[in-house]
Parts: structure tokens; C-alpha cells; sequence
């Protein structure tokens, strides 16, 4: 019978996940899957390799966030890992965004996770493309993503689920069960973090597995081996499909920063269901989101290809619309939706888009701003990994100079700020905590000292392209 390093191993070598000595960031939770995959990785069972390990902290379980940190924390230092802990408020983003949780949890990871990786291969001086986000996705989870899309009403790209490989994204234990993980932590006498809220079947992952799998597993009890099986070949076809579509995309379609525009005469030679497939091709590859559109947005897409005039609303805050032979989906301008967040390394940059980039340098505690889209701050008085993202509803902070603490809608509007431009002005994060509402105030609690010995300078380079209300 086979072992979980038997299992990881081969998947490696099938799918040529990556090569020895090269960058690794492994995302660890803390949970029975991610645990065993970073002991999998210490051990050096799935090759030599320079390896890291990042713990996207939620903060939705209070105590148990902390302790599900601590114990990652724990776990690396005994194992002799680098890790980093990074503290992010996923429930306010995920309202900010009009995102459910679980939406907004994995785009806060990867996020955090590509530029954590582009930061490790700069420090060893490889391409960012060498380098590898490992995670612990197994069997389970891409059986259970299958019935998801399946009850979601995702077309044959959705229901592949979840892929060995996704650009530097790897999964070693994705043939791997549930319990070839717990029998590998057992043999180890390894402890896990067990999350409460996967057992709230009021969510649509855990009704799945608490309550559909095991009927039909009763039925069946080949079921996993069966449905990894036909998702295999599901996933074959869709790849030959998706290089048909992909090309179609590009000769019959525009693309901008927020804009896709299909011309309605060439779209008007696809059959329908290649129609299909170039639409959503087309999506993909300019906006993120588009992999949670539904088929039945996707269809309405291709009805609107024919229909004249046609407009309609689409998640993520997308619109289409008809235009001089055109069918455009576009998202707005890019000052009127929030920001994606960002890690800011000390030193280090955030890159935001079009709303240019925030840099972080040390710097000498007595020197001065230079004007409002520059702040020196008290590096002592941080407390965790910086952050850069949008003004949340109900954000409140005390402003350098005032007496007490101001909403940072409040601020915005007497500092003049355009409408248009509030959503995509930088907010720099302590953790929770604000230190600096780029272009406007710095926070009271971040200033400068007379005891102050090391000081950080925070500059945001506004887009170029940004222009005066």
C-alpha cells in the first residue's frame, strides 16, 4: 500500500512540479493537510529545496486564529523552517469587495503568496518564475470542488476543480486522501489545528462533505478513485478546448486595464459553445474574478452578442454593454473600486495598479516629511507585517495633529479628495491598526520621537496617468 511520500512523490514527478533547489513557499494553515505537507517538505521527502512557509492569519476566530498561528509558528521553529505570519481582517475585505468568506480568504492568500515568493527568488537570485507556492490541496478537496461547481452551475472549466498545477502554483497531495493524511501525521505523532468553522454546514464546502459525500460514497465507495479518474480526462479536453478558445480570444477580442471588448462579426463565426469558451478565455485573462462567473453568466454573455442594444450587471462588479458593433465588459475606472491587498516589505514596494506604488526604506529617525505622499515613521512602534490596501467602511484612526480620532471617510472628504478617487486612495496597515492614509495624515501613534532610533519612510508614486479632478 502505498504512503503519503509515495503518493506526493509520484504526483511531483507526473506533473514536473518543480526542481531541486529552488524557491518554495509553502501556505500553512495549521490544519491535518497543510501540517502534513510541511512535514513532508522539512523532511526533505519531495526533494532538496529552499523552503519558506507563509500563515495567512483570517482573524475571524479570534483566540483560535491566534492559536492556529502560534502553533505554525511553533512547528516551523522545531523544524528549523523560515515562516512569516501575516494578519489580514478577510471580513472586512470580503464586504469592501461584495466577496463571500471563502472568496475572499484564497485571493487574500495568493496574493500575499506571489509576492512573498517574488521576494524570496530576489533574495537568492532566481527568475520570480522559478520559484513554487506549495499547497496542501488533496483528493477530498477537488472532489468536493467538483460537486461544488456542479451545484453552482460552472461549464466543464469549473467542474475540473482543483489542478495539479496552476502557473507557479503546485499541489503535491492532490492524489492524496483524508485518510492517507491522518495516517501519515499519525505514524508521526504529529498534532494538527482543527477549524471549528469547517464543520458550520451552513456553508456550502462543509454541507458537501458532512452530508452529501457520505451518502454517496455509500453508494459508491470507489466514488473518489472514480471521479479523480473522470476529471483527469474532463481536464484533458477542457485543455485541448481552452487552446482553441484562447487564440479565438485574442484575434476577436480588445482588452484594456478594466475593458474587454468582443467584436460582435467575428464572435458572430463561432458556434455556440466555442462562443462559450472564447467569452470566458477572454475574462479570465483580464480579470481574476472571472473564474467564479457562472455558465449562466457566461450565456447571457453570448445572447448579448446578438442582442442589440444589450446591458447587463455581472458579479465582481462587472457590467457589459453594447457598443459600435462591440460587446464590452468592463469593471469601471480604476479609482472607483478598492484595492487589491498588498504586502509592503521593509524596504520593499507595493505595486497597486493604477494607483502607482507604495515604498517602504529605512531611514534616519530626524528626517522630515516631504509633503503629504511622503511619511517618516517610528519603526519600534510596529507591530507586525505592513499592509496596503483600501479605506474600509467605518475605518477610524487618530490623524497626526488632531486630538482625537476621525472616520477616514470623514478625512477624505475634508482633505478634498475626489469621489472618484477615495476607493483607491492607499491605506498602510499595522496589522489592524492604520499608520498612514497615503496623500492625506499619518497616524498619531506612528510618529516620530525624541526617543525614536529607527525610522521608516513611506512614499506613494502616484499613477501618472491619475489626473486632477
Amino acid at each position: 500500500m502505498s504512503t503519503l511520500p509515495d503518493i506526493a512523490r509520484a504526483a511531483v514527478a507526473r506533473h514536473g512540479m518543480f526542481a531541486d533547489g529552488l524557491p518554495v513557499l509553502a501556505l500553512v494553515s495549521g490544519g491535518a493537510d497543510s501540517t502534513a505537507l510541511l512535514r513532508l517538505l522539512a523532511a526533505g521527502e519531495l526533494g532538496e529545496r529552499s523552503l519558506s512557509v507563509l500563515h495567512v492569519d483570517h482573524m475571524l476566530r479570534g483566540k483560535a486564529s491566534d492559536a492556529d498561528a502560534a502553533f505554525v509558528e511553533a512547528l516551523c521553529a522545531d523544524l528549523g523552517v523560515d515562516c512569516r505570519v501575516v494578519r489580514y481582517d478577510v471580513s472586512a475585505y470580503a464586504q469592501e469587495e461584495m466577496l463571500n468568506l471563502e472568496d475572499a480568504g484564497r485571493r487574500v492568500r495568493y496574493r500575499f503568496a506571489e509576492e512573498e515568493l517574488d521576494a524570496l527568488c530576489s533574495r537568492v537570485g532566481v527568475a520570480p518564475g522559478c520559484g513554487r507556492i506549495v499547497t496542501a490541496h488533496t483528493r477530498d478537496d477537488r472532489v468536493e470542488t467538483f460537486l461544488m461547481r456542479v451545484v453552482q452551475g460552472a461549464g466543464m472549466a469549473g467542474m475540473t476543480g482543483v489542478k495539479p498545477v496552476r502557473g507557479r502554483v503546485v499541489r503535491p497531495l492532490i492524489d492524496a486522501s483524508r485518510s492517507d493524511i491522518l495516517s501519515y501525521l499519525t505514524s508521526l505523532g504529529q498534532q494538527w489545528c482543527e477549524d471549528a468553522s469547517n464543520l458550520d454546514t451552513t456553508r456550502t464546502r462543509a454541507r458537501i462533505r458532512h452530508d452529501v459525500l457520505p451518502r454517496l460514497r455509500e453508494m459508491n465507495p470507489s466514488l473518489d478513485a472514480s471521479l479523480a479518474r473522470n476529471l483527469e480526462v474532463l481536464a484533458d479536453d477542457d485543455a485541448l478546448l481552452a487552446g482553441m478558445a484562447s487564440a479565438f480570444a485574442r484575434d476577436f477580442s480588445e482588452s484594456s486595464a478594466d475593458a474587454v471588448a468582443f467584436d460582435r462579426r467575428l464572435m458572430g463565426t463561432l458556434s455556440r459553445a466555442m462562443a462559450r469558451r472564447t467569452v470566458r478565455s477572454a475574462l479570465l485573462d483580464a480579470f481574476a474574478d472571472a473564474s467564479r462567473l457562472e455558465s449562466s453568466h457566461v450565456d447571457a454573455l453570448v445572447d448579448g452578442l446578438t442582442e442589440e442594444p444589450f446591458a447587463r450587471d455581472l458579479p465582481f462588479g462587472l457590467r457589459a454593454f453594447s457598443e459600435y458593433g462591440r460587446l464590452v465588459v468592463s469593471r469601471g475606472s480604476p479609482g472607483s473600486r478598492g484595492l487589491v491587498p498588498s504586502l509592503l516589505e521593509v524596504p520593499g514596494a507595493a505595486r497597486l495598479g493604477g494607483a502607482g506604488c507604495i515604498t517602504a526604506e529605512m531611514t534616519a529617525p530626524d528626517t522630515g516629511d516631504a509633503g503629504p505622499d511622503s511619511v517618516v515613521i517610528d519603526a519600534d512602534r510596529l507591530t507586525g507585517t505592513l499592509t496596503v490596501d483600501s479605506p474600509r467602511e467605518g475605518d477610524r484612526f487618530r490623524p497626526l495633529g488632531l486630538d482625537g480620532t476621525k472616520k477616514l471617510s470623514d478625512l477624505l472628504v475634508d482633505e478634498k479628495v475626489p469621489r472618484r478617487l477615495r476607493a483607491a486612495t492607499p491605506v498602510v496597515r499595522d496589522g489592524p491598526a492604520i499608520v498612514w492614509l497615503a496623500g492625506v495624515r499619518m497616524a498619531h501613534d506612528y510618529r516620530i520621537g525624541e526617543s525614536t532610533r529607527r525610522a521608516v519612510r513611506l512614499t506613494w508614486t502616484r499613477d501618472a496617468s491619475e489626473g486632477a479632478d
